[in-house]
């Protein structure tokens, strides 16, 4: 599986497409990353260059917890405005059970949600808004940021994460 994924993604026709194989092969649970990462030393050995440069950042983003592309755009985004990086896949324990964030500079309270497509279906709003409830009253701050928006004004989302970071970094 491992290599069959690293290999679609070294033989993808763009980067997004490369990223996107291997993202899918973790949301499936078809693999972890970890034996990616270890299968890649052999199986990137054909691809060009700057594509091997730039699976092996996203293999360390995949090891970090990203699972999605928009959390894939987030994260290449911090590194590129120096944020320091967040914990990725947080787990937390609320009334209504066990939620994961998708990152989390939990030092200084600081929580960001990526929102996919996913989330402005039907139910999904208000089960979206009972988990940011709960990640609220445990004295956490909350940034909610629509793929779309990620998309079309990356630099206006940064930001709110920026200004919030420094604000919560704060003494």
């Amino acid at each position: 599986m491992e290599t069959a994924a690293l290999h679609a993604a070294a033989w993808a026709v763009s980067d997004r497409q490369a990223a996107l194989v291997l993202c899918l092969v973790l949301q499936q649970r078809l693999t972890t990353a970890h034996r990616l990462h270890r299968a890649s030393r052999g199986a990137l050995r054909q691809a060009a260059p700057s594509r091997r440069a730039f699976l092996c950042q996203v293999l360390v983003d995949l090891a970090d917890g990203v699972r999605a592309l928009g959390e894939l755009d987030f994260a290449g985004l911090c590194r590129d405005h120096g944020l320091p990086p967040p914990t990725r896949q947080v787990v937390r324990q609320v009334s209504s059970g066990r939620i994961y964030l998708d990152a989390a500079w939990e030092d200084i309270g600081l929580v960001v949600e990526i929102d996919g497509g996913q989330h402005a279906l039907a139910l999904a709003t208000v089960h979206d808004a009972l988990r940011q409830n709960e990640v609220v009253l445990t004295l956490n701050r909350v940034l909610r940021i629509p793929v779309l928006g990620l998309r079309l004004q990356p630099h206006a989302f940064l930001d709110q994460v920026i200004r919030l970071h420094r604000l919560s970094a704060r003494p």
